[in-house]
């Protein structure tokens, strides 16, 4: 069994993953599809050019951020794992109440 210290390793790992804000995008993007989509599709709809939609892509499925599934010469992805929808949308809360000014919607050590 892993330790506490191999966990946070790990999270660590992939927050670095998501330090980089194509990656955040992409993820945002594919969560707001309902379907998987080809590498074309999402190239098409987001400001970015295929070779870094691909490499970003592949980071993150190396990371298990998102799942993917292969067609003939097609390459179709997805985000399978809800804890990632979770992280995002977290986060994504997290940063308008930043931009905002407004205070967060509990203080933890508060009851």
């Amino acid at each position: 069994m892993a330790s506490v210290h191999d966990l946070i390793d790990e999270a660590a790992k992939i927050y670095k993953v998501l330090s980089n804000s194509n990656r955040i995008e992409i993820l945002y993007f594919l969560r707001h599809q309902d379907q998987e989509l080809a590498v074309s599709t999402i190239v098409d709809c987001l400001p970015m050019s295929q070779p870094v939609v691909s490499k970003q892509l592949g980071i993150l499925y190396r990371y298990q951020l998102v799942g993917r599934r292969r067609e003939g010469t097609k390459v179709y992805y997805f985000l399978d794992d809800p804890h990632v929808v979770e992280m995002v949308d977290d986060m994504l809360n997290h940063v308008k109440h930043e931009i905002k000014g407004e205070p967060h919607p509990r203080n933890l050590y508060i009851n």
